[in-house]
Order: C-alpha cells, then structure tokens, then sequence
C-alpha cells in the first residue's frame, strides 16, 4: 500500500487498530522481528523453548565441530 492509500482509509473511518497500537508502531517502525522476539521472552513457555533450542543447536554444532576435528 502506498502512503496515500493509508491516508485514504484513515480520512475514511477505516480501523485505527485500538488496542493493537503497539503492534501497529512495530510495523510502521519496521521492528516487528524484535517485537516478537521480546513477547516470546517474556512468555515463561518461549522463554524455556528459546533456551532448549539454543543448547540443541549448540550441542549439535559442538559434536560436528569435535567429530571434524578428530576428538571422538
């Protein structure tokens, strides 16, 4: 969408996203990566699955990283 389609919808009473401002402010900064990131670590669950699979991948990353090099 253009700018000046926006502009249209608001001068025509189209949605103002109450109550999703936030979200809103995201996209229009182009930071909607870093806002998820920062809803999922303040959820207890995203938080333990971010960290498990962090460890999964560093686990699997130590293992080739020690099989190239001869260790096991």
């Amino acid at each position: 969408m253009t700018n000046s389609d926006l502009e249209s919808v608001a001068a025509a009473g189209g949605s103002d996203w109450k109550g999703l401002s936030e979200i809103d402010q995201a996209i229009r900064d182009n930071r909607l990566t870093e806002y998820r990131i920062k809803k999922s670590w303040a959820d207890p669950w995203g938080r333990k699955l971010t960290i498990v699979g962090v460890v999964a991948i560093s686990g699997v990353f130590a293992f080739l990283a020690g099989a190239s090099f001869g260790l096991w």
